[in-house]
């Protein structure tokens, strides 16, 4: 009785398994390495979603600027590097293959807003050409400040054989960095729309004030300031013209908001907001687009530091980050555990600086400046609009 029914399940076996061959056989090469393909995380399926809202794949890089032959140049020489220790390389695994911690679809974000809208021209929701070139270039602009902040400062006395691919990845972290930023800016020139030009423009002044807003370690990383005692710190402002270092430094939430804003929330407020400019919106939507922008990007960031320091992960964060800063208002002794590794951050011991930061409330008071900044984001989209693209856009901020 026994081997009747193995026998069974044997033959049943078998031509389940004829079965597939047969039907692999029949499969196109795309269609078996689709197969093939690992799964998507929930966050990768909601990107390729709000993808096909859009109407297509969005990149940081046209096919234009991957074909063309001066990026050929640079990426022979960006060969030489693989293998190394270099910052611009593990920028470049990060651009390439990042995850939700550190890549968000900025590009795809100002497409589905573009879409979220009726042009006042077509009375449609057709996305513009030039739509599309300001979310290409506003990614090709971060991806190049990206790369430009991962130069290493080797010192001229220190400088050998052995510091020789340091030297030589940072001859390639300019020039790729600069002929992204060269693009993109050429892309913008070609809009020949001044309106735009001085959006963007005030968000590239941004990046370049990021680099000299408080103190940095020996190679430029940025360096929380002293803890100050503040009853104030609620009070924040996008408008970096207004913001004084003075008012800002070692007040947890104004220090991370102005650094954040800085380092390239500005570029994506400004992003959306020209977006509803080609879409000749009225200035009050343009300045719903601008606030939806910036909180988006503050939720973004919030969410990747929170992420950072509640997962088992032992790599290095950054000093300046949310968590820290909240956990030295809390504990002003651990300042000195920076403070005396200011000339290299790397001589941190960041498994104890981790330890006594989540001894503290930091992490709860990180998780309430997500879900603000998230809820803020929310609230000015719908003031926007309401349709698909709206639902696709909160979806990217619910999922991150």
């Amino acid at each position: 009785m026994a081997f009747t029914t193995f026998s069974r399940v044997f033959r049943s076996t078998f031509h389940i398994q004829k079965r597939l061959e047969s039907t692999v056989a029949s499969l196109t090469k795309d269609e078996i390495l689709i197969l093939l393909r690992p799964p998507f995380s929930n966050w990768s399926n909601i990107v390729r979603e709000a993808e096909k809202v859009v109407g297509y794949p969005t990149s940081f890089m046209n096919l234009r600027c991957l074909l063309s032959d001066e990026f050929a140049n640079l990426a022979l020489y960006l060969r030489k590097l693989v293998g190394s220790n270099h910052l611009v390389m593990q920028t470049a695994k990060n651009v390439l293959y990042g995850d939700s911690k550190n890549l968000q679809p900025w590009g795809l974000i100002i497409l589905l807003l573009s879409k979220s809208v009726k042009t006042t021209a077509t009375n449609s929701t057709d996305i513009y050409q030039q739509q599309r070139d300001l979310a290409e270039l506003t990614e090709m602009i971060r991806t190049g400040h990206l790369i430009h902040r991962g130069i290493v400062n080797v010192p001229f006395s220190k400088r050998s054989k052995s510091t020789e691919s340091a030297i030589f990845g940072n001859k390639i972290a300019i020039l790729l960095g600069d002929y992204l930023l060269v693009t993109a800016n050429g892309m913008l020139a070609g809009m020949k729309n001044p309106d735009i030009l001085y959006l963007i423009s005030t968000a590239l002044r941004d990046l370049s004030e990021s680099e000299f807003l408080g103190d940095r370690d020996g190679q430029n990383m940025p360096l929380p300031g002293k803890p100050k005692i503040s009853k104030n710190d609620l009070n924040i402002t996008f408008d970096t013209t207004s913001m004084n270092a003075d008012d800002i430094l070692g007040k947890p939430r104004k220090e991370w908001t102005a650094r954040t804003v800085y380092n390239g929330v500005s570029l994506l407020g400004r992003g959306c907001q020209s977006a509803m400019v080609i879409g000749r919106q009225s200035h009050e939507t343009q300045n719903y687009a601008y606030q939806f922008g910036c909180h988006v990007g503050l939720a973004w960031q919030a969410a990747s530091e929170l992420q950072k320091l509640s997962s088992d992960s032992k790599d290095q964060f950054c000093l300046a980050s949310a968590p820290v800063l909240f956990a030295l208002e809390d504990n002003p002794e651990l300042y000195k555990i920076i403070d005396q590794a200011k000339n290299d951050v790397n001589d941190v011991d960041y498994e104890d600086l981790k330890f006594n930061i989540l001894k503290t409330d930091a992490i709860d008071k990180t998780r309430f400046l997500y879900e603000d900044h998230a809820k803020k984001a929310m609230s000015f989209i719908d003031n926007i609009g309401e349709n698909e693209s709206v639902d696709m856009i909160k979806k990217l901020i619910n999922t991150f």
